[in-house]
C-alpha cells in the first residue's frame, strides 16, 4: 500500500529510534542540521527537515515520507565492501524466517516478523549498513539498517515478541531479541541480505476494479478517518468513490477519487497520525 517505512514526524512525546539518528546524521552531513544527533525527533529536527524540503521542492510539512527519503538518500560514506568472512542473510517473506549462511552452509534460522500487507517489507538485495546495541523501545535490543533508500528499514529487535511469526511491522524484519543480538555479533557491515517472496504494494482502485481486500482496507481507513459511513466491504463504488474524492481534497491530491500511489501514502499517514503509530 506503500512505498516507505514509518513516517517520522514531530509529536509528543517525541519519535525516537535509529531511523530519526539517519536522517539527522545525513542533514548534517548536506549543511540543514547542527543540532545533537540523538535520534530523537524534536522541534529542532522538524525545522530542519521543513528547510530542506523547502530547498528541494518537497511539500515542507516537517514530515519524512517517501519524497523526503528518496531526496535525503544514503550517505555516499556508508557504502561498504562486502565482507570476506562469506556471511549472508536470507528472509523469505512469505515463509517468515531469516537464514544465516556462511557461503554455501546454513548456520541457523530465525522466525521473524514482517511488514503488513499495507507497508510490505520490500524484496531484493540489499546490504547492512549500519549498526547500533540497544536502540530501546520497538526497536528492542539491537538494530541492523538496510541500505534500502526509499525508507528507514532494518532488522532489529522488539518489545511485542508475540508479533514475531506474523506479517505486523511497517516494513521492517522484526526479531526476538534474544536471536537478534547473536545474529548482530555474527554478522559484520556489509553483509549481503536477500528478500524475497510475494508482497502485494497497491493496485490503482477506481470504479469497475475487481473487488479485493485492497478496497476493504481503504474503506476501512476512511471509515476510522470520518470520510466513510457506508458498508465496509471489497466493492468500490460511487459512495467510496466520493469518500475518497473528499479526503483528496483535505490532503491537497488531485480529487479525481482514484487510489494510486499518492493516494495510498496520504492514507498511511493519516491513519498513523490518527492512532498515533510510532512502530517500525
Amino acid at each position: 500500500m506503500r512505498i516507505a517505512s514509518r513516517y517520522l514526524r514531530l509529536v509528543e512525546p517525541y519519535m525516537e529510534g535509529p531511523d530519526v539518528m539517519h536522517i539527522q546524521e545525513r542533514l548534517v552531513e548536506i549543511g540543514f542540521y547542527d543540532g545533537e544527533i540523538d535520534g530523537i525527533y524534536d522541534e529542532g529536527l522538524f525545522e530542519a527537515v521543513r528547510t530542506y524540503q523547502t530547498e528541494y521542492g518537497i511539500t515542507p510539512d516537517g514530515i519524512v515520507g517517501p519524497d523526503t527519503w528518496n531526496s535525503i538518500g544514503l550517505s555516499p560514506d556508508v557504502m561498504v565492501d562486502l565482507p570476506t568472512e562469506g556471511y549472508a542473510i536470507d528472509i523469505d517473506l512469505e515463509q517468515r524466517i531469516l537464514t544465516l549462511k556462511q557461503y554455501t552452509e546454513i548456520l541457523q534460522s530465525y522466525p521473524v516478523a514482517v511488514g503488513k500487507p499495507q507497508t510490505p517489507t520490500p524484496p531484493g538485495d540489499w546490504r547492512i549498513i549500519q549498526k547500533t546495541l540497544n536502540p530501546g523501545g520497538p526497536f528492542g535490543t539491537r538494530w541492523m539498517r538496510i541500505n534500502i533508500p526509499w525508507g528507514g528499514y532494518g532488522i532489529h529487535g522488539t518489545d511485542a515478541p508475540e508479533s514475531i511469526g506474523t506479517a505486523a511491522s511497517n516494513g521492517c524484519i522484526r526479531m526476538f531479541n534474544e536471536d537478534v543480538e547473536v545474529l548482530y555479533d555474527i554478522v559484520p557491515l556489509g553483509t549481503p541480505v536477500r528478500i524475497t517472496g510475494e508482497i502485494f504494494s497497491g493496485r490503482i482502485l477506481t470504479i469497475g476494479v475487481e473487488p479485493r481486500a485492497d478496497i476493504l482496507d481503504v474503506k476501512n481507513i476512511l471509515a476510522t478517518l470520518g470520510y466513510y459511513e457506508g458498508e465496509i466491504d471489497m466493492i468500490y463504488d460511487e459512495e467510496t468513490m466520493e469518500a475518497v474524492r473528499n479526503f483528496q481534497r483535505d490532503f491537497n491530491i488531485i480529487a479525481d477519487g482514484v487510489v494510486g500511489v499518492d493516494t495510498y501514502n496520504k492514507l498511511q499517514l493519516a491513519i498513523e497520525q490518527f492512532e498515533d503509530n510510532r512502530e517500525p
